[in-house]
């Protein structure tokens, strides 16, 4: 009977090691809270290792930086062009896409420390609601190394 117990705990223990989902989500959580971490305290150089997204929307913001000096592009963005690097209040992890993307929920704090929250937008009759979760998606790039595919939220 012990021996049966030992067996049955001795394959959960491989069958979890051999699992990669758990730890690469973990290792995914980690490269979404490093980047909004490097992203509020203005360190646009460690952002920049780990961001794997487009820089599409950043140069377009920013038609006079050079498109190839992502820290520059980083700073405007947070800084001038609307993009709210906030630090994170919560994170959870939603699923593993077919693709290999790691999604998540994000929740931000304000500058005060509230919860930050999108307002409805635009007019009398907003065509959207106040949204305060948001998801990000990463993935493992062929280094090994987990990066952040989505740019910050974005106020006008």
């Amino acid at each position: 009977m012990i021996k049966n117990y030992f067996m049955i705990i001795l394959a959960f223990v491989l069958l979890s090691a051999c699992y990669p989902g758990r730890n690469d989500s973990e290792k995914a959580n980690q490269a979404i809270t490093d980047f909004f971490s490097e992203l509020s305290n203005g360190n646009y150089g460690k952002a920049v290792t780990l961001y794997g997204g487009s820089y599409g929307i950043l140069t377009n913001f920013n038609p006079d930086l050079d498109a190839n000096d992502q820290v520059a592009l980083w700073k405007n963005g947070c800084q001038i062009n609307g993009l709210q690097c906030l630090t994170i209040r919560t994170i959870t992890f939603n699923e593993l896409s077919e693709s290999g993307e790691y999604i998540f929920s994000v929740e931000f704090n304000d500058p005060a420390g509230n919860l930050f929250v999108l307002e409805a937008c635009c007019g009398e009759n907003p065509t959207t609601v106040p949204q305060f979760q948001f998801e990000y998606r990463v993935v493992q790039g062929r280094d090994g190394k987990m990066r952040v595919l989505d740019l910050p939220v974005y106020t006008p």
